[in-house]
């Protein structure tokens, strides 16, 4: 239950919860409207990818901008080190290894259930319009019975507390390759339906080449393992799918199409004088890297940069609209990534170059100074970009506070004055004074996650990571299924301990030799893992 303070007026609360620090002040009259909020969700961007963190073989001077006129985050983590995690942690307030969520198939049911409160119905609940625009990847349909594509889609995002969707259904390496609007495939032809997974005797669509059985259809370019079923735009995807030819998507239009979309969205709210929450999740970088041809060869980093300098370009078209439509000095810009950095993840799009070390893309390294990237445990999988904007209110500078975006939903709950009971919004922590730049509230201890499948030794590795301070501590587990946090543990098969501030690179485990601290974080751990009701 969402419970509201009163009397309460946008003013008073701000006032009282809001201690002003050395990056920001505060401050409301009673007439000051509410702020407009969009979340700028990149896809598989790392730390060290933005020249703002300090990439120098690559320029993104919008997001350079918006860090240059906001808050830039040195600390910042998604909740996991892989994609339909990450979203959602950030949208649910909770933690996804509680529910066992991993990267979703490309027919997989809503993993929300539609009783669950999320960051749209908090928004929705204070005279917000919510939309969300770009990859959503948390699933569609009840799971009682494969999604009917020639039908209305849901649940989705609409029985979430979202007004307006326009998707990326799953994502752009899976089928289906169609746009969604709302609860309808846009653009499709009722004589040649749609069909993922499989579909019914007899029927004629069109039918599309199955790259295992004809690679030479990827004329794209060529996929490297397991992006190789149904060939659509030269390129294989994971996942079959049949019909819907009229439907399609453009691959290298997508980034246009996605803002073209938001900017609707943005000038219906602004003519109706309504605030709104936008949730805006580019598929820049995922693979397929296939940008539009007005970016081909801009980076010199191939593919996976030219997706980075669209992506920047999306970030500024978005500061563009905003200002356009008269509400960008009241409006807030966050910008994140749902986790670290890869190159070589499915097609061989020339973005990869090895070293002794790691993987870097041409001397670009995406995870910056940091262990990892997506799919790890490490810091290069989970500490990510994270840019505040608020021209209104945020004095720009620079924090090094331990953040989660898990946090979002709390904090804006605070925001707000509300009071989001244990069952909402179960792990996240208000710390709006912290996501403004100033001193985070709570204790420094955040939760992270990672799962990753090793097919050759035929078994998951599970990975959660405590942070407190400079101190990580990570249980990792071999079992197929991790225990959630409802009072029962599976033994860890393996623990690591690292101090950040001495080794940045996560090289020297100090289990053995910190055995003091490493209990300490083990019961902290325990706590906040299985014992958190």
């Amino acid at each position: 239950m969402i419970k509201c303070h009163t009397p309460h007026t946008l003013a008073a609360f701000l006032s009282s919860l809001l201690q002003v620090s050395s990056l920001q002040s505060v401050s409301c009259g009673l007439d000051t409207p509410l702020p407009n909020v969009v979340i700028v969700y990149a896809d598989d961007v790392g730390w060290g990818d933005l020249s703002c963190y300090g990439a120098s073989k690559i320029e993104t001077t919008n997001l350079d901008k918006l860090a240059a006129d906001g808050v830039r985050f040195t600390d910042a983590h998604c909740t996991s080190s892989t994609c339909t995690p990450s979203r959602y942690g950030m949208l649910t307030g909770k933690y996804p290894f509680r529910e066992g969520i991993r990267i979703l198939p490309p027919n997989a049911p809503l993993i929300i259930p539609q009783d669950t409160y999320t960051l749209a119905d908090l928004f929705k609940s204070q005279g917000y319009s919510t939309g969300v625009v770009g990859k959503w990847h948390l699933g569609l349909g009840d799971g009682g019975q494969a999604v009917n594509w020639n039908e209305a889609v849901m649940p989705g995002p609409i029985e979430l507390g979202f007004d307006y969707s326009f998707l990326l259904p799953s994502t752009n390496d899976r089928v289906p390759c169609v746009y969604l609007e709302n609860h309808h495939v846009v653009n499709l032809d009722d004589s040649d339906p749609l069909y993922v997974g499989s579909k019914p005797e007899g029927v004629e669509v069109t039918e599309y080449p199955n790259a295992k059985v004809t690679p030479e259809a990827m004329t794209y370019y060529k996929s490297t393992h397991g992006h190789n079923d149904t060939v659509i735009g030269g390129v294989g995807r994971i996942g079959h799918m049949w019909g819907g030819k009229s439907a399609l998507w453009d691959d290298e239009t997508m980034a246009d199409v996605f803002v073209e979309k938001a900017e609707a969205f943005v000038k219906a709210k602004v003519d109706q004088q309504q605030p709104f929450f936008l949730y805006f999740a580019s598929q820049d970088i995922h693979v397929p890297r296939m940008p539009h041809k007005r970016f081909h060869g801009k980076s010199g980093l191939g593919y996976r940069g030219d997706a980075l300098l669209q992506l920047d370009y999306s970030v500024g078209a978005i500061q563009t609209i905003l200002e356009k439509y008269g509400v960008k000095d009241n409006t807030m810009v966050i910008f994140s990534s749902d986790n670290g950095p890869v190159y070589n993840d499915g097609y061989a799009d020339g973005s990869v170059v090895l070293t002794s070390t790691k993987e870097v893309d041409q001397g670009h390294d995406g995870s910056g100074p940091y262990r990892g990237g997506k799919y790890q445990i490490y810091e290069g999988g989970t500490r990510v970009p994270f840019i505040v904007s608020w021209p209104e209110k945020i004095i720009p500078g620079v924090s090094d506070e331990l953040f989660s975006q898990i946090d979002l939903m709390a904090s804006f709950g605070d925001f707000f004055n509300l009071d989001l009971s244990n069952i909402e919004a179960l792990d996240s922590k208000a710390e709006w004074n912290a996501l403004l730049g100033g001193e985070r509230k709570f204790d420094k201890a955040i939760l992270e996650e990672s799962f990753f499948y090793d097919h050759k030794k035929r078994r998951p590795y599970w990975q959660i990571a405590l942070r407190v301070g400079d101190w990580k501590y990570i249980e990792v587990y071999t079992k197929e299924k991790f225990v959630n946090y409802k009072g029962l543990k599976l033994k860890a098969d393996d623990t690591m301990l690292f101090n950040l501030d001495s080794d940045l690179s996560e090289s020297n485990n100090l289990s053995s030799s910190h055995p003091a601290k490493l209990a300490e974080l083990s019961k902290l751990y325990d706590e906040l893992v299985f014992n958190h009701e």
